[in-house]
């Protein structure tokens, strides 16, 4: 684990989802990551809109606690205690740096950043849904799709168009977002030093339907968002992420909080303190880095058992 928090890239800048012959990447970056004032105005409003709720307003104290404690003692370089997280709330303690080094730390104690506008903050939920590949499940439906090779499944072919489609407005839900270009950045880095990873699932038109980004942590992979624009189209390709995970040694799986898919999926619910102890298993071990090739079809991997 020290071998990969040592390492560190420089940060490249880097609309179309799908990358066109002769474009550079780093023009292409710039754009997809770009927030207009209007798109920036827009995720402000709605954020305070979303912390003012009442379920969200009972975070209002510790979070002026830290604000204050910060501004007392300045700007700290050093991760916060995940098990220690302040007012018995989920913030850990503001992010002052996402270089690749710190990233890596964060995620390898158990923290991850997360924030809709203002200071970014470290992240420590009291439950986290994790998964042991043997308990991954897919549905009928989905894995007769799998074994008609339905669509294209890719890892890292296109990430950043992933990370972009990841932080787009969703149909039927407010257009808010955490992906902000902070974020995309940070985790591009990530993925340019070969630890944070994408799955892409393409249609037969070559459009981009569905996709995912995570990182890889020694055995564990955790994911920070998904999204889908064909029904069933991410389970499919979240499937075959997950087995060849599976098959590479990872562990454990950890999605954060829960959502009714992946408690479909064979996720569950683990305290705080249960998930720190998985943490320290199997963040230490080693993981594999570099971008990934898929080995495995979807239609071999619709006939085969997780179990």
């Amino acid at each position: 684990m020290q071998r990969q928090v040592e390492i560190a890239v420089a940060l490249s800048a880097g609309w179309p989802l799908t990358r066109t012959a002769g474009q550079p990447r780093g023009e292409r970056r710039k754009r997809l990551f770009r927030e207009t004032p209007k798109q920036r105005l827009r995720r402000i409003a709605l954020g305070t809109v979303w912390a003012l709720r009442p379920k969200r307003a009972a975070n209002l104290l510790p979070l002026g606690a830290l604000c204050l404690d910060q501004w007392l003692r300045g700007n700290r370089a050093a991760l916060p205690d995940p098990a220690k997280p302040k007012w018995d709330s989920e913030f850990a303690g503001f992010v002052s740096d996402m270089s690749v080094p710190v990233l890596l730390e964060a995620h390898a104690s158990g923290l991850f950043p997360y924030g809709h506008y203002g200071p970014l903050k470290w992240m420590t939920p009291k439950e986290r849904c994790v998964l042991s590949f043997e308990s991954y499940h897919i549905s009928r439906r989905v894995r007769a799709m799998l074994r008609q090779n339905r669509w294209r499944v890719t890892f890292d072919s296109d990430f950043d168009g992933v990370m972009a489609a990841c932080a787009a407005p969703r149909k039927n839900r407010p257009p808010l977002t955490w992906i902000t270009p902070r974020i995309m950045h940070a985790y591009a880095a990530l993925h340019d030093a070969g630890h944070a990873h994408s799955y892409e699932v393409w249609d037969e038109t070559g459009a981009l339907i569905a996709g995912g980004y995570g990182v890889a942590v020694g055995g564990m992979f955790v994911i920070e968002s998904q999204f889908t624009r064909v029904s069933n189209a991410s389970k499919y390709g979240f499937s075959v992420l997950a087995w060849h995970l599976a098959k590479w040694g990872f562990k454990l799986c950890d999605n954060k909080w829960a959502t009714p898919t992946t408690l479909e999926q064979g996720f569950h619910e683990v305290p705080r303190s249960e998930f720190l102890g998985l943490v320290a298993q199997y963040a230490g071990t080693d993981s594999k880095p570099g971008h990934w090739k898929l080995e495995d079809g979807p239609q071999e991997i619709g006939h085969a058992d997780f179990g």
